[in-house]
């Protein structure tokens, strides 16, 4: 028997999964395919296409700059209600970024494909660049950690969703416990729609690492392989989109709403990060045995940003229902500890040693909420910050003392809603977010986040509505 403590896969950058699909409009031709959606997220993370005929969208590619034209209230039009700050003047070109093409096994004859907004015009700095647009945001974060500190990220995401056969009451496909067997029945239709989630996955270029029950009601969970950051949102959409899709043609209703039943657990998009150089920068030796300096560092810009950084991550006034103590969704404290689950940052100690960030919900754009993750500790690598808030052993947060947690400087709170997570976000406390997004596109983000939430005022209209845009429902029976 080996002696060896390591275990887990290793990942680095350069050895993470790499997508290879088809790329020319022939290639696409052989593969059946004959439609494009042409597929963008919202700063309320409403996925949104528009379907492209194959051969219109070949003529895009030869155009001078493929792409088409989309109006530039569509990062600010929520419920067809118009938030302030967006009017209906003035038009975005949306190109594709035909790296991400995948088919889409859920919709036979589809492909989907990302893309970058960017200005008609060049501006000042002749750049079409446009601040506003998500996938902006996550890699100018990206580039910049390269380019400062040469430091790159590995991101892996859990998918919890819950299975519902009816909307109206709300009910569960099934009623089961925590990677039970009769979660996955032979013949059930939510075991066929796990097994279709998990081979459209594969066949669309996604590394599924595993698939099971969770606690709740009818809860499931889809874990895929770590990628860089734009890769790893990239395929989180095209996660959500297969689930959403698979279950509606099943006849159910999949809802990553943060929690759904108040007896049970809540539903999470538990974020892993890992952090990687070949030559880090000179930082102060790490306070902790568990952590390199760059990786401490990052961890202290981290905890130092979380409470306001939830706007971003918790971005729903039904994501506070889930962050409560006790159940292992981290806590209320601002805390990290080796594989404590009830401190919102755990360090996960395998062969490839990464933080899990626990205060992400599937309510929220990932691009967003992982630039503002990513930038906030990458600024306590440039800050290089020593790391002085102190591993929480054995035992949650909110069961040490006061002077317990006074020991290990655990004395941030996280917000109790969304409107108090906008409130830091807009104040002291969100500097560096701001300094990371830009202070117009974080007020353009709270313009939005506002009106989302008035309208999302009951939980039956949170599942209804802000999942995958309109996924169509139809009741089972």
């Amino acid at each position: 028997m080996s002696t060896n403590a390591s275990y887990g896969v290793p990942y680095s950058p350069s050895q993470a999964s790499k997508f290879d699909g088809p790329r020319t409009i022939d290639e696409l031709k052989s593969d059946g395919i004959k439609y494009i959606r042409l597929t963008w997220v919202d700063l309320v993370n409403n996925i949104r296409y528009r379907v492209i005929p194959l051969a219109y969208f070949a003529k895009l590619l030869e155009s001078p700059r493929p792409g088409i034209t989309i109006g530039k209230i569509v990062l600010g039009l929520v419920f067809l209600t118009q938030a302030e700050g967006f009017g209906p003047v003035g038009e975005y070109l949306y190109v594709p970024d035909m790296a991400t093409l995948r088919k889409c096994p859920y919709a036979p004859g589809h492909a989907s494909v990302m893309g970058f907004f960017q200005e008609k015009e060049q501006n000042e700095l002749g750049s079409f660049s446009v601040d506003l647009c998500p996938r902006t945001m996550l890699q100018r974060v990206v580039q910049d950690a390269k380019k400062t500190c040469n430091v790159e990220f590995l991101v892996g995401v859990e998918t919890e969703f819950i299975l519902l056969k009816s909307v109206d009451p709300i009910e569960a496909v099934n009623n089961h416990g925590w990677s039970n067997s009769p979660a996955l029945p032979s013949g059930a239709v939510e075991t066929k729609v796990l097994e279709e989630i998990a081979d459209s996955l594969q066949e669309a270029g996604i590394e599924l690492q595993m698939y099971h029950a969770e606690a709740a009601p009818g809860q499931y969970e889809v874990i895929t392989g770590p990628l860089t950051p734009l890769e790893a949102c990239d395929a989180l959409v095209f996660t959500r989109e297969t689930i959403y899709n698979t279950a509606s043609k099943h006849g159910l209703r999949a809802t990553l709403a943060p929690r759904v039943f108040g007896h049970s657990c809540g539903s999470g998009a538990h974020t892993h990060v890992s952090i990687h150089s070949s030559s880090p920068p000179s930082l102060p030796p790490s306070t902790s045995p568990a952590l390199p300096a760059l990786s401490a560092s990052f961890l202290q810009g981290l905890l130092t940003a979380l409470p306001p950084l939830c706007a971003l991550t918790l971005p729903t006034e039904a994501s506070y229902a889930r962050m409560l103590d006790g159940v292992w969704s981290g806590g209320t404290y601002v805390a990290w500890g080796t594989d404590n689950r009830e401190a919102p940052v755990r360090l996960c100690p395998a062969s490839s040693p990464h933080f899990e960030i626990k205060c992400v919900d599937g309510t929220c754009c990932p691009y967003v909420a992982f630039a503002g993750l990513l930038g906030a500790g990458l600024q306590g690598v440039k800050d290089k910050q020593a790391l002085n808030i102190g591993e929480c052993k054995d035992v949650a947060p909110a069961l040490l003392s006061e002077q317990e947690r006074e020991r290990l400087q655990i004395r941030a709170r996280m917000p109790k809603s969304i409107a108090e997570a906008r409130e830091r976000l807009c104040g002291v406390e969100g500097r560096v977010i701001r300094q990371v997004l830009g202070e117009h596109v974080v007020q353009a983000y709270v313009n939005v986040n506002k009106v989302c939430n008035v309208r999302l005022c009951s939980l039956r209209e949170l599942i209804s509505s802000t999942d995958v845009g309109a996924v169509p429902w139809r009741r089972v029976g």
